[in-house]
């Protein structure tokens, strides 16, 4: 029978020295003005990012559904059967009924997200759906050393799951962080450890990425601009959402879109206490999603301490999936 373990704590305003109050702190207080993506993601940014995924200009969903599709035997070939897949940054837990449904006899699934009372939502119909597959629920920061529950015993390994382009996110420095955490969380007692299955972004024509993070709709802009508003609500914060707007754009010396939130006035904004001044023109750099080449992302796995082995993409090499090996420790 399907289990849910929730180590989740309850969602609600965040004292002045939590960890969110002093990141805010700290990026509001810096010469250039930035606050970490990770927070976009309350209740409210969870459910706006899935409406992103349905954007028409937004590419990276729908070409990763596609190739999760196409390809999903040859990835189950690969990791085998009797595992327990640790999805990091699960969000609406929708990818991996396709690898749950690829995977021969698959144990478990332990799904890892920041917001802990959207992803129980998320995964109370995957119980239904996968009655033998043992589901536990753990609500964490999954870019920091995070205790996991203990391996399954009828588990033969666990491997990693981090779909999306979430790697993007993160600076190269962060994102060799983030893949060194993994691979510890992912190795067991003797060190030893199957893999992660990633997907990563691909340099491409700066007008496609222009569009995917500009929508016609506006989802994007009301995405970056809910991070003022948790601000307000959690940090008891004066943020005029009015007085901002989102601004994003393709650096194409770094090979990243960088999203902003432009003042559009001299304004002060108060948190928690602490007055901010804003010059007119003056952002706020709310995230960066880098995009790779295929040589590129299996050079930096490689620094990690994974051996690169298979990957998948698209024909029109929009986005790709990896197949990363954890040799023995």
């Amino acid at each position: 029978m399907s289990t849910l373990v929730s180590l989740r704590r309850q969602e609600r305003p965040a004292p002045r020295n939590t960890a969110f109050a002093r990141d805010v702190h700290a990026g509001l207080s810096a010469a250039v003005k930035t606050l970490p993506a990770k927070y976009f993601y309350d209740q409210r940014g969870s459910e706006l990012f899935e409406q992103i995924c349905r954007l028409p200009e937004y590419y990276p969903t729908r070409t990763e559904w596609k190739i999760l599709r196409e390809q999903g035997p040859a990835m189950a070939g690969i990791i085998g059967p009797d595992v327990e897949v640790v999805e990091f940054g699960a969000g609406a837990a929708e990818k991996i009924r396709l690898l749950l449904n690829a995977l021969p006899r698959p144990a478990g699934y332990l799904p890892i997200d920041i917001s802990g009372s959207h992803l129980t939502t998320a995964v109370a119909p995957l119980m239904r759906a996968y009655p033998d597959v043992t589901m536990r629920v753990v609500a964490g920061d999954f870019t920091q050393a995070l205790p996991l529950p203990a391996p399954l015993p009828q588990a033969r390994a666990r491997i990693g799951f981090f779909p999306g382009s979430t790697i993007g996110n993160f600076t190269p420095d962060e994102a060799l962080a983030f893949l060194r955490n993994a691979a510890a969380m992912l190795r067991d007692s003797n060190g030893a450890g199957s893999g992660l299955l990633i997907g990563v972004d691909l340099v491409k024509d700066p007008a496609v990425l222009h569009a995917a993070y500009n929508d016609s709709a506006g989802v994007t802009a009301a995405f970056n601009l809910n991070l003022l508003e948790r601000i307000n609500r959690e940090l008891d914060g004066d943020f005029d959402l009015d007085g901002f707007n989102h601004y994003a754009f393709y650096n194409p010396r770094q090979h990243r879109i960088e999203m902003h939130l432009v003042s559009s006035k001299a304004q002060t904004v108060t948190v928690g206490g602490h007055r901010y001044g804003f010059d007119a023109g003056e952002s706020i750099h709310t995230e960066n999603s880098c995009k790779y080449t295929p040589a590129s992302f299996r050079q930096l796995a490689e620094k990690a301490g994974f051996r690169p082995a298979a990957m998948w993409t698209d024909a029109d090499s929009l986005f790709s999936l990896h197949w990363l090996a954890l040799p023995q420790a």
